[in-house]
């Protein structure tokens, strides 16, 4: 644990799609989705309905600018993915919003800052 908050007290801020959606968006297979979770240029958690991935993780048909290096930096730090996306979705003051926010933003340099220094 790194002292962020678990998605699953905070679901009802996040919009979530389903991998056929994330497919669909990107214009790409299903099988695809799931070679992007495995590359961790995507991650996705388990929920009731099946597994899930953010849509704020996508811009368009792309996935955000920076998140597959933001994505290694908190695994390598040891962030389980749900703790990612916990990092991910929580405000920091100094951003100022949440790091998912600031990479949508491209201020893709300041959140890997911060999350190389969160992963120490």
């Amino acid at each position: 644990m790194q002292g962020f908050p678990l998605v699953s007290t905070a679901t009802e801020d996040i919009a979530w799609l389903s991998v056929p959606e994330v497919a669909d968006r990107l214009g790409i297979g299903v099988s695809r989705v799931h070679q992007l979770r495995r590359d961790r240029q995507l991650i996705g958690l388990r929920r009731e309905d099946g597994l899930r991935i953010p849509a704020d993780f996508l811009d368009g048909a792309a996935v955000v600018k920076h998140l597959p290096g933001v994505l290694t930096l908190l695994a390598d730090g040891g962030y389980s993915d749900e703790e990612a996306v916990g990092w991910l979705f929580t405000a920091e003051p100094s951003l100022p919003g949440t790091p998912i926010q600031a990479l949508r933003d491209n201020r893709g340099t300041e959140v890997k800052r911060r999350a190389q220094a969160s992963a120490l």
